[in-house]
């Protein structure tokens, strides 16, 4: 049965229109209440980033979820990751997050955790989508869920993650750059690097609930970039709208994607003995990383994109390290989830332990030149199936060869279809994916 609603990271839309209408959310927290007390009684954290739309939707889920007996416990803005955490350490039911991560402030989601920190199964999200079809109905009154605060949530979070540096270390000599994208970690990244010793200068940490993502954080590290420069700091860290992804910059302003921090993670990893397993990337990670792993003598297999496979296939593996160029690291001996200040606490971490800087650091991995295009679509498997596009994507990898590669796929979050185009030489992989985006664009 495929699902109608659950895409690869929870239910994600426009503000206003189906599914993020009010009165879905509604119908939602009571289906999702209905399934879970099916087992007795059910406690549910909701948590949330800082769209404007973030209250409307927290009321319409806890309505729902306290119309099916479900007892609710609001954490106010908190990270993804910090919901996960939270979600465990509370023994809750399930955490739910209202977020569209990376996306502007006109979308927002919904995505769920287990009451381990996971993601749902499968057969989860289709109880749910089963649920979603029966009538809207109310517990009787003695039995409706109660609605509290947990006014230390962000303090917890911030002793977790400061928790997952080893012991002893700190960062008293750094100075370090963050941005906060104007979204959830805005309170919470800031006291974890300045009460683990390091001068923090900051930027975005000032959300209005219509700026979060916009021209800042990880999907617009420029700004970022620029104030390490003018700052001075030896790095930067640009966290996403709801903190399970971070990008860094080095001291000279070069930007180190999710690629590269996997490898300075990995080989710090395997040089403490605490490595277990391949590493995980994507389709879309860099043909470089997986040379650079291969002579560090660590193994390396691809999922396909998205969080939720990359957490499938190293569980498949018993790994313990995974993530993709977006910046969404998972480090499964700290956390259950992509976190990305505690990633960004793990490179800092190797950083020390070797004495070296992050750009020395990864220098070691050479990058082959790779250009992502997005082209904007409403049918992007029927654009993907067309008979032109698949003909001008298997003459470019042709004349790629064995050193370069071709990946078309739809976007699990946006009405686009993603192309990404590898091989040694920068302009020419440019052209190439040039070349295919302007058949797509034709053909549609």
């Amino acid at each position: 049965m495929s699902k109608r609603y659950f895409g690869t990271d929870g239910i994600r839309g426009r503000v206003g229109a189906q599914p993020m209408s009010p009165d879905f959310v509604l119908r939602l927290g009571q289906a999702v209440g209905g399934v879970l007390t099916r087992n007795g009684p059910a406690t549910v954290l909701i948590g949330k980033d800082t769209r404007i739309s973030g209250y409307m939707f927290e009321s319409a889920l806890e309505a729902g979820l306290s119309a099916a007996g479900v007892n609710v416990k609001l954490l106010g803005p908190m990270p993804t990751p910090g919901v996960a955490y939270l979600t465990k350490t509370f023994r809750a039911s399930a955490g739910v997050v209202i977020s569209a991560s990376h996306n502007p402030f006109e979308d927002n989601g919904v995505k769920f955790f287990t009451p381990a920190g996971g993601k749902l199964s499968d057969e989860m999200e289709l109880a749910i989508e089963r649920a979603l079809d029966s009538s809207l109905c109310t517990v009787e009154s003695a039995q409706l869920g109660k609605v509290s605060r947990i006014n230390d949530a962000q303090g917890r979070y911030v002793e977790f993650c400061k928790s997952t540096l080893d012991p002893g270390v700190n960062l008293k000599d750094m100075k370090i750059a963050l941005d906060c994208a104007h979204g959830a970690t805005y309170q919470i990244a800031p006291h974890v690097f300045s009460e683990l010793g390091a001068d923090v200068v900051t930027m975005g940490v000032q959300p209005d609930g219509l700026n979060i993502n916009d021209g800042c954080g990880s999907t617009h590290p420029q700004a970022l970039q620029n104030l390490v420069r003018e700052s001075g700091a030896d790095l930067g860290v640009a966290l996403d709208g709801d903190g399970d992804r971070a990008l860094l910059v080095d001291g000279d302003g070069r930007l180190v994607d999710g690629d590269e921090m996997l490898f300075i993670i990995a080989t710090a990893m395997k040089r403490a003995n605490r490595l277990r397993g391949p590493v995980v990337g994507t389709l879309m990670s860099n043909l470089g990383l997986e040379l650079a792993l291969r002579d560090a003598g660590i193994d390396f297999v691809r999922a396909a994109v998205g969080d939720r496979f990359v957490l499938e296939k190293l569980r498949e593996h018993d790994g313990v390290l995974g993530g993709e160029p977006s910046g969404h690291v998972i480090c499964l001996d700290r956390t259950s989830t992509g976190d990305g200040i505690v990633a960004s606490l793990q490179v800092l971490g190797a950083m020390i332990a070797s004495g070296r800087g992050l750009a020395d650091l990864t220098r070691v991995m050479g990058r082959l030149p790779q250009v992502l295009i997005n082209v904007k679509t409403t049918n992007a498997s029927a654009a993907m199936s067309c008979a032109e596009v698949r003909e001008v994507t298997e003459q470019v990898q042709t004349e790629l060869g064995a050193r370069g590669r071709v990946v078309l796929r739809p976007s699990g979050t946006e009405p686009l279809v993603r192309i990404m185009v590898e091989g040694q030489h920068s302009d020419a992989v440019r052209g190439y994916a040039e070349r295919i985006a302007s058949v797509i664009r034709s053909a549609l």
